[in-house]
């Protein structure tokens, strides 16, 4: 079951999210409510078991879904952050600017009970920098406790290089992902040649993350 929620026009020009606005950054207060409350209508229609939520997007999208998990911790089992930003980079239109540029400052994740969050960046992103992606992994593990195993692999995929890094804690539960795609610019890796903000160059994102949120799943 997938809930393809969108914005309208009227509350931001662009469509997009507003994830670098106070009021849809907080619990049970605008946007992030308003998901929320979706995503519990859909899932008690249709009977859908607790720790099989995810939730994921590309760019605002992915601030949005990094927003989620940190305000909803107990919905969503897993996140995925496509060429996003981390929680509360922003907290007006020039903050979010600056942000998309990599001018980040000190802010970190709150939540006492991370959620395991898969990355997806690219090198060449003009649009949101890299580095925004690194801080959304960055705080995955420093709001997870103890101790923790972390793997790097290396490869090519769909004619890109990238290169993944893969943490679990000590009994082998899940964290995070960060995946670093070389010349990947502000689109989703490995996507239909048809879409918007899609390449269809490199690691198959979606599949991927749907990997990913299986494997957290089979740990619960």
């Amino acid at each position: 079951i997938v809930v393809y929620p969108a914005q309208a026009r009227g509350a931001n020009a662009q469509s997009c999210w507003n994830w670098f606005s106070r009021g849809d950054q907080q619990r049970d207060r605008g946007e992030p409510s308003i998901l929320a409350g979706m995503v519990r209508a859909v899932a008690a229609e249709h009977d859908v078991p607790e720790g099989r939520i995810y939730v994921a997007g590309l760019s605002a999208g992915a601030a949005m879904a990094v927003i989620l998990g940190e305000t909803y911790p107990e919905i969503f089992a897993a996140i995925g952050a496509h060429s996003g930003l981390p929680y509360a980079a922003a907290r007006d239109v020039p903050q979010a600017f600056a942000a998309m540029r990599g001018e980040l400052g000190t802010r970190k994740s709150d939540t006492a009970r991370p959620v395991p969050t898969i990355v997806f960046h690219g090198s060449a992103d003009g649009t949101v920098a890299p580095s925004n992606g690194a801080r959304i992994h960055t705080d995955a593990l420093g709001a997870a406790p103890g101790a923790q195993l972390q793997t790097e692999t290396s490869g090519t995929s769909g004619g890109r290089s990238f290169r993944r890094t893969s943490t679990t804690d000590d009994t082998g539960a899940v964290l995070a992902e960060y995946w670093q795609i070389e010349g990947l610019g502000h689109a989703w890796s490995g996507g239909d040649r048809a879409g918007t903000y899609t390449d269809a160059a490199g690691p198959d994102a979606s599949a991927e993350m749907i990997r990913f949120f299986q494997s957290v799943t089979a740990r619960a």
